[in-house]
């Protein structure tokens, strides 16, 4: 990435991460500039970014693939100035229809182009911070942990003594979506590679599979539950692992197909579900404060918490996505920017 660029003209700047185009590569299409700080609404506001995350969803925008994704990020180059989601750090100017929120609270949450040192949001996709997480841990949480949330209570509804697979256990949303399995009363199996078997364990899963030495799916096993996030297996093969009432969530779609991407396979499971007795589907994650709520209980007591993979700076944020798409990652990747 590029040294930061200064702006003139009095206007106060920002230091930003900066995406013109779409490109597969991180390396090849983010850079730092500066830029003027956001202006907010009535309704709106502005938060000090002191640290913010990547996920597959980073990737997803910045690459603008699939195609059909565009008309939300833009048809032929990106509408935003980046493709950040997570943030977390200190409120700095609320706009007078605000209530709830004021100059100096800690919050976490998401935000439109939240790799920079200001992002604008509203009050609905923000919360106060856990005081028992750092910045950079809990810029981690939002857009990971809501879809983890979601997927295991809303959509699979684990219940105690059920039997739950979880693909993808190492990743962002598994780390979050095997702790809130177990927290539920569920056994757990997770799936993940040989270094991050104990990781995952460590979690709370009962039963550890690495996928890179033996098929998950042959194991002699039924489950009540399969939350899919690593998008790799046909949806035959994870129906005849369910029970007869099992329920199959599909979170994650790959970055194989430029056009779909994945969301072939997950349409396909809605329209097959209602003839199967089984429930087939996936769902689009909500970012909202209700959720960040949630979490926030379940973060102050220990229910909860964030596997921090690795910590970089707003500067090299192409290398840490650059990490995560390598599959490097066990749990979630973090920016750490600086306090003013």
């Amino acid at each position: 990435m590029s040294e930061p660029i200064a702006t003139t003209g009095g206007t106060a700047t920002m230091a930003s991460v900066v995406q013109e185009r779409y490109g597969a590569e991180p390396e090849a299409v983010l850079r730092t500039a500066r830029l003027a700080r956001p202006g907010i609404g009535p309704g709106d506001v502005l938060v000090r970014v002191l640290a913010s995350s990547v996920d597959r969803g980073t990737w997803h925008m910045m690459a603008g693939l699939p195609y059909a994704i565009r008309p939300v990020s833009g048809l032929r180059k990106p509408k935003l100035p980046n493709p950040g989601r997570n943030l977390a750090g200190v409120v700095e100017a609320v706009g007078p229809e605000v209530t709830g929120f004021a100059p100096g609270d800690e919050v976490y949450g998401t935000a439109v182009a939240a790799f920079a040192e200001y992002a604008a949001t509203r009050p609905d996709r923000i919360a106060p911070k856990p005081t028992g997480l750092t910045f950079e841990e809990a810029a981690t949480v939002p857009v990971s942990a809501l879809t983890a949330l979601q997927a295991v209570r809303d959509k699979a509804k684990v219940q105690e003594g059920q039997q739950v697979l979880i693909t993808g256990a190492a990743g962002g949303v598994g780390t979050f979506a095997v702790q809130l399995a177990h927290a539920l009363g569920a056994r757990v199996t997770a799936v993940a590679s040989t270094p991050k078997l104990d990781a995952v364990r460590a979690l709370g899963a009962d039963h550890v599979i690495d996928y890179t030495r033996e098929d998950f799916l042959a194991v002699p096993r039924r489950y009540d539950a399969i939350i899919d996030i690593a998008g790799n297996r046909g949806l035959r093969d994870l129906r005849r692992a369910l029970t007869p009432r099992g329920r199959l969530v599909i979170t994650g779609g790959g970055t194989n197909g430029r056009w779909l991407g994945g969301t072939d396979r997950q349409l396909r499971a809605q329209l097959l579900s209602p003839f199967t007795g089984r429930h087939l589907g996936t769902f689009i994650s909500s970012e909202h404060a209700d959720g960040l709520r949630d979490l926030t209980v379940l973060i102050d007591t220990g229910t909860l918490s964030p596997l921090v993979d690795r910590v970089y700076p707003l500067t090299e944020t192409a290398a840490a996505l650059r990490h995560l798409l390598a599959g490097r990652a066990t749990g979630k990747v973090a920016l750490a920017l600086p306090a003013e």
